[in-house]
């Protein structure tokens, strides 16, 4: 999975996550609790490496 361009829909506790490649094909569409979303991100392949 090569992921372009994420869109994240903000709440207080859920959060609404989707992502598209570089032919704007959709890869994945989730909803996820704050609890969830960092290790969700860490393990997103594609994305440029945190400093």
């Amino acid at each position: 999975m090569n992921v372009n361009t994420i869109g994240i829909d903000l709440a207080k506790e859920v959060f609404q996550v989707h992502g598209i490649d570089e032919h704007g094909k959709r890869l994945f569409n989730k909803q996820l609790k704050r609890a969830q979303m960092l290790s969700f991100f860490a393990n997103i392949s594609g994305l440029p490496p945190q400093p």
